[in-house]
Formats: C-alpha cells, structure tokens, sequence
C-alpha cells in the first residue's frame, strides 16, 4: 500500500529535526520550528503533488518559517553547540572525541556566509541534489554550485587555521572551553547577515 502524505511526513521528522537544530542552534526553537513546518504542512496537504520531493518540499516551508520568525524579531545568532544536540545531526551516537571534532566542524560551518552555509547543509548535511536545493533556496543550480564551492574553500581555510574559528556567544560572561577569553559580538550582527543571505525566500 502507498504510503499516506502522513507516513511520509513522520518518516522525514528527524531529518526535519536535523535541519531545524542547523538553523536554530537551540533545542527549543528547533523543536518549535518542526513543530510549526509540520502544522504548516498539513494546512496545506492539498498543495503538495503525491510523489514529488517531499523533503524539499518541507525543507522550503521551515526555512520559510524561519525567516519570518528572524523578520518578527527572533534573535538568531551564534551559539556554543550543546552536547546534547549533536545526536540530532547524526545518525550514529557521537562519543566525546567526536563531539569535539562536530563542535569545531560547527563553529566552522556558522563562520561561513549566510548563503553558503544554508547550500552546504542541504547538499553535504541533507543529502539534497543541486536540484533540489536551488528549488529549496529559490536560486539557479548554478549559484548552488558557486555557493557550495566557496563554503567548502572557506571551510578548509578555518580548519586549517589559515583564518580565524567564530567565537560562539552564549550571552553569558564566561571563556570558551579552550581557556581563551571571550571576544567582543562582531559590529554587524548575524541577524542582520542571515536575512541579507535569505533575501529571495518567500
């Protein structure tokens, strides 16, 4: 028997839960975030064509959620990623060396280009053809592959220490894990940096 729009739906939730955690860097908002995608996309099952991608047709309402949530005033920015939150980006439990290798990956990924960084994880974390992606971001195939090619130099740049990590900013006065004091917030803020990149969303 095929399965329902439902089943379907229920199948992709960790992968929603994935993207979300990629986009929100916070348990509850993420959860909150898949939570609105998937009330979203049952108010509009009868737009959905039975057969087509349902993952980038789910990836593109939460990314669409997202925004609106960053244009209504929801500060998104750069967080020290929680231990606990590194099961819901991997298939396989990670062990403390490879939290530690996933936190420094992270930092990395949330150092690049509001742009790059949302190509990156659809084709590297989701698994999404360039296809899929530019119907996710609303841009041609070409520019997915112009983006995914400058996110991976910017990438292997940070973690060869040719250029310097992000600094997480947790809001709190304490020092990174590394024993570095903490460094000032950038001048521009990542809000305003992850709206300029996501301009084309609906």
């Amino acid at each position: 028997m095929a399965d329902t729009f439902q089943n379907q739906l229920v199948a992709l939730l960790p992968a929603m839960k994935a993207f979300a955690v990629m986009l929100t860097r916070n348990r509850q908002s993420a959860d909150d975030l898949v939570n609105d995608t998937v009330l979203r996309a049952l108010r509009k099952e009868d737009l959905y064509a039975m057969g087509t991608n349902l993952k980038a047709w789910l990836f593109t309402i939460m990314r669409n959620i997202h925004i609106n949530n960053i244009r209504a005033g929801q500060r998104s920015r750069l967080v020290e990623i929680d231990d606990d939150l590194l099961p819901n980006l991997s298939s396989v439990a990670p062990s403390q060396e490879h939290c530690l290798v996933l936190k420094e990956l992270f930092r990395a990924i949330d150092g690049l280009n509001a742009d790059q960084r949302e190509v990156l994880l659809l084709v590297v974390g989701q698994d999404l053809s360039y296809e899929e992606t530019a119907q996710i971001c609303g841009c041609p195939i070409g520019t997915v592959r112009s983006r995914l090619a400058r996110a991976r130099r910017e990438l292997e740049r940070m973690l060869s220490g040719e250029v310097a990590m992000p600094i997480p900013d947790d809001g709190a006065a304490r020092t990174l894990r590394r024993g570095h004091p903490r460094e000032s917030q950038p001048r521009h803020s990542l809000e305003a940096d992850h709206l300029a990149g996501l301009r084309a969303a609906s």
